[in-house]
């Protein structure tokens, strides 16, 4: 089951973050998103293992995006931030919507 189209209130820039190159790190074009951002701060784990301060969660239907820990993201009021990890979150066999959750900074 898709996330529902009710939730799709907010839209984001993403940049996607491609690595690192000759001059530093790399981006990909970036793509507006769709989706429900909750502007909440939050203790998280990095994927490094550290615990960081996320000053916000983005959800958006699976697939809508790709942004990996790095990605630079514009939130809809002009905030720059960056996204902290993301996570997909496949509801298997359940009837609960599938969507990715997207940590930011």
């Amino acid at each position: 089951m898709k996330l529902p189209k009710i939730w799709l209130q907010h839209t984001i820039t993403v940049e996607p973050y491609e690595g690192s190159g000759a001059y530093g790190p790399v981006y990909g074009a970036p793509v507006d998103v769709e989706g429900f951002l909750e502007q909440t701060a939050r203790l998280v784990r990095a994927p490094g293992g550290d615990e960081v301060v996320a000053s916000s969660t983005f959800y958006c239907r699976r697939g809508a995006v790709n942004a990996p820990t790095k990605s630079k993201v514009t939130l809809p009021d002009g905030t720059k931030t960056t996204v902290i990890v993301a996570h997909d979150r496949a509801a298997g066999r359940l009837p609960l919507p599938e969507h990715l959750e997207v940590i930011l900074q």
